[in-house]
């Protein structure tokens, strides 16, 4: 069977007055093939082949009754077909079955609409890039919010995802929401929830659900193996990965941080594709519960750490310093609008501008005063004194003369 284009040329070359016979040496083809294509006007049809007779004829009503029942596995009708004497093989079989098996397709969800300040779905992503000082590839842990009604998103990113990580994400994207969801939706992670009961109910992480009881709002989980459940903050997993990360140039998180504020604040003005409106104009009729007093919740963006000998404090993958006074005490380490601070017994003993960069330390001006003088302690060692003279003591004679 000659392609199209061949059979085309055939009739371009008789046009042009060509005999068969010419035809035939300037295209290589035979004079019969030549003189079939020129009669037949176009393209001629083939003409259907005896069909011959296979092993797995008489069987085929029984295979379209299993695959009526929606059996289309070939092992299964092969052990069925051969039980009733079929001794053919497995591949005709399957080339039978094959135009007969439907297509495979994902199994439908009914759609959840979200109500006005309804829900909130959060949840964790990574990403790697690529540090332009060491060439290394370096990962980093990126949070998103976003909220089921209106779809405005919050992200930001972080050295680690554990769970004062999450608790600290999860109050900021609420005060930048400005308010609180009835229920927030996330993944069975362990920063979330321990387990599941013996009333299959979850065990809360109890710093989260203290969390949750002071900013009011219902957490949930999805179920295991249906990450469609909180399908909105996946996709918004990786609207963020493609549209904000691929390509960014930045000095650290700090600073990545900064833009991602900055690329929220444009992505929720735009036009949503699902909902043809704007996410901010959308947020206003959330009418989110508001935060309660700051005073309540500031306690969760606190940690606990323990000053080190060298009168270092580990936070965040950074050492800020501390006064040496205080080495070996148990102090509380805050993070607020970009400024570390560090409290024992409620008062502020050190301030740091943070920094992002991890593997370094911050000392503090006048960390180390006076520990030469000191020895390092806080308390001078027991001593003895020498005095500058001894006085010996004088007695009467008539005291020995009364001993005597």
């Amino acid at each position: 069977m000659l392609r199209s284009e061949s059979i085309i040329m055939l009739h371009e070359l008789r046009a042009k007055d060509k005999g068969i016979r010419a035809i035939a040496r300037e295209t290589g083809r035979s004079r019969n093939t030549v003189r079939k294509y020129l009669k037949a006007g176009g393209i001629p049809e083939r003409k259907p082949h005896r069909r011959r007779s296979s092993k797995l004829d008489q069987y085929k009503k029984t295979v379209g009754e299993l695959m009526d029942q929606g059996v289309f596995n070939c092992e299964v009708i092969y052990e069925r077909i051969k039980a009733e004497g079929y001794a053919g093989g497995r591949t005709i079989l399957r080339d039978y079955v094959r135009d007969f098996r439907p297509p495979r397709q994902t199994p439908a969800v009914r759609r959840y609409e979200t109500k006005p300040g309804e829900q909130a779905q959060a949840d964790w992503g990574e990403y790697t890039y690529i540090d332009e000082v060491s060439g290394e590839v370096r990962k980093l842990y990126l949070f998103v919010m976003v909220l089921g009604y209106s779809r405005a998103i919050y992200t930001e990113f972080a050295n680690r995802c554990n769970a004062n990580a999450f608790n600290r994400c999860l109050i900021h994207a609420f005060e930048y929401f400005g308010g609180v969801t009835d229920v927030l939706l996330t993944d069975r992670m362990k920063t979330v929830i321990l387990g599941i009961g013996d009333d299959r109910k979850p065990i809360w992480n109890a710093n989260f659900s203290d969390l949750a009881a002071t900013l009011g709002f219902t957490p949930k989980v999805c179920r295991p193996y249906r990450p469609q459940t909180k399908g909105k903050v996946e996709r918004g997993i990786e609207f963020v990965k493609g549209n904000f990360l691929a390509g960014r140039r930045f000095s650290d998180y700090g600073d990545l941080n900064r833009q991602a504020l900055s690329w929220c604040d444009e992505k929720n003005r735009r036009i949503h594709g699902t909902l043809g409106e704007r996410p901010i104009d959308r947020l206003k009729e959330e009418n989110l519960r508001p935060l309660p007093t700051f005073n309540k919740y500031h306690r969760f963006l606190t940690e606990v750490r323990k000053v080190q000998r060298d009168a270092l404090v580990s936070y965040d993958g950074v050492r800020y310093g501390v006064p040496w006074q205080y080495s070996g005490h148990e102090v509380m380490v805050r993070e607020l609008s970009g400024t570390i601070e560090i409290l024992c017994d409620e008062k502020v003993i050190a301030s740091h501008q943070k920094r992002y960069t991890s593997r370094s330390t911050c000392y503090l001006e006048g960390q180390y005063q006076g520990i030469k003088e000191a020895e390092g302690r806080l308390y001078p060692k027991p001593r003895a004194t020498k005095l500058a003279s001894l006085e010996v003591q004088r007695r009467s004679l008539v005291v020995y003369d009364v001993l005597s």
